[in-house]
C-alpha cells in the first residue's frame, strides 16, 4: 500500500520562526505572527480583498476592484460579477492556490454580502481551506 508523504514548505520547517503577521490587527500586542505558510496565505488573501487602488505604492496592481461593484444595488448579476471578478483576481495575484469555490451570499434586508472562499494550496497542504468575510 502506497503512502503519500505531504509536501512541506521549507518555511514551515522552523516552528519558532515567524513568516509574517496575521490579519486582523486586534490582539493586545497589535501584531500576531504567523508560523505556517497556509496561515500567511490566508492573511494575504484577506489583505488583498481589503486593499483599495493606490494603497500599495510599490505594488500598484495589488488591489481588488470591489468598490465599483459594492456601490451597485444587490442582485443576482451583481453577486455573480463579484464572484467572477474575485476568482480572476485571486488567480492572477495568488498562483500558489487553487480556487475550489467562491460563494457570494447576498443579504438583501441589510444590503450586504457574505463571501466564502474555498481554496487549496498547490504543492502543500492538500486540505481545503476557507475564508469567510
Amino acid at each position: 500500500m502506497a503512502y503519500r508523504v505531504p509536501n512541506i514548505n521549507p518555511l514551515d520547517v522552523g516552528q519558532r520562526v515567524a513568516i509574517g503577521v496575521s490579519i486582523p490587527f486586534n490582539q493586545p500586542q497589535v501584531f500576531t505572527q504567523t508560523y505556517t505558510t497556509s496561515d500567511q496565505i490566508k492573511s494575504n488573501i484577506i489583505n488583498f480583498i481589503l486593499t483599495s487602488k493606490g494603497e500599495r505604492v510599490l505594488n500598484p496592481k495589488f488591489w481588488y476592484q470591489h468598490k465599483a461593484t459594492i456601490i451597485e444595488t444587490l442582485s443576482p448579476t451583481t453577486t455573480d460579477s463579484i464572484s467572477n471578478l474575485l476568482k480572476e483576481e485571486l488567480k492572477l495575484n495568488f498562483p500558489s492556490i487553487l480556487i475550489n469555490e467562491i460563494l457570494v451570499i447576498p443579504q438583501y434586508d441589510i444590503n450586504s454580502i457574505s463571501i466564502t472562499i474555498n481554496y487549496s494550496i498547490l504543492g502543500g497542504n492538500p486540505n481545503t481551506l476557507n475564508i469567510t468575510l
